[in-house]
């Protein structure tokens, strides 16, 4: 079908489907793998995959629009893993240069969330570091969506992380390490995660490109999340797949392992 054609009828499907999702049970905590960029470039014929993570950069202001309308609280982007950071100068070069520039764009004045830089930041150059944390500041209390974008992100290192941050604080104060190792328990990692919005679970992770897997993201806080695997590319996804996925949440039963 030409999309001259099909654009409009999938104008009028998506206003449907959102309607239906009215009253309907929504996830406070949205974690979203933004897979494809690569393969979408490929197959769009493009010699160079770095439009492939151009196109898929500019994709996420527009998805976090699509988050603000369903009423979504928080949201955690994976952008990069800590695996990434092992790639060729010349990939991750200029893979790192669209990330910082997608932070930046989502960090721009006026704009209806707040955004955090999650991940293992000290394994970046400095440069980047400094460049997305100074991004991510201008928002400092704005209030709104919450936007947690993981960058040089892995699951298992954050729990580690969050071990020694306790164990820190712990010392710091002056306490007993024998009473911490005595006491310690799940809410000492769940205090010490990367992010600081207090949210220590995620209610639903959405993956696109077609893969089924986890990849380390969001390990800890996905413990009871529900999953939805996307056969589109991240550059491809639209709000209908958007809308299309909270409406399989929300035909879900929650049991939380009960």
């Amino acid at each position: 079908m030409p999309k001259v054609v099909r654009r409009p009828l999938e104008a009028v499907y998506e206003r449907r489907l959102a309607s239906t999702l009215e009253g309907l049970p929504r996830p406070e905590h949205v974690g979203i793998m933004l897979d494809g960029n690569r393969r979408w470039a490929r197959e769009a014929g493009h010699s160079d995959v770095r439009e492939g993570y151009r196109r898929g950069g500019a994709k996420v202001a527009e998805f976090l629009g699509w988050c603000v309308q369903s009423k979504i609280q928080q949201v955690t982007l994976f952008m990069l893993s800590d695996d990434n950071l092992g790639r060729p100068a010349e990939q991750f070069g200029p893979l790192m240069e669209i990330i910082t520039e997608t932070v930046r764009d989502v960090s721009a004045s006026g704009l209806p969330w707040e955004v955090q830089v999650i991940g293992s930041l000290d394994l970046l150059p400095a440069e980047a570091a400094s460049a997305l944390k100074e991004a991510a500041g201008r928002t400092a209390g704005r209030g709104g969506l919450k936007v947690d974008v993981a960058v040089g992100y892995g699951g298992r290192r954050e729990i580690v992380d969050a071990v020694k941050a306790a164990f820190e604080a712990h010392r710091a104060a002056g306490g007993d390490p024998e009473q911490l190792i005595a006491d310690f328990d799940v809410e000492h990692i769940s205090a010490n995660l990367y992010s600081d919005t207090g949210r220590d679970h995620a209610d639903f992770v959405i993956r696109t490109s077609g893969e089924q897997r986890l990849s380390g993201f969001l390990l800890w806080q996905s413990a009871y999340a529900e999953m939805h695997f996307v056969d589109v590319y991240w550059p491809e996804f639209r709000r209908v797949d958007f809308l299309r996925a909270l409406r399989s949440y929300a035909g879900r039963e929650r049991r939380y392992g009960k």
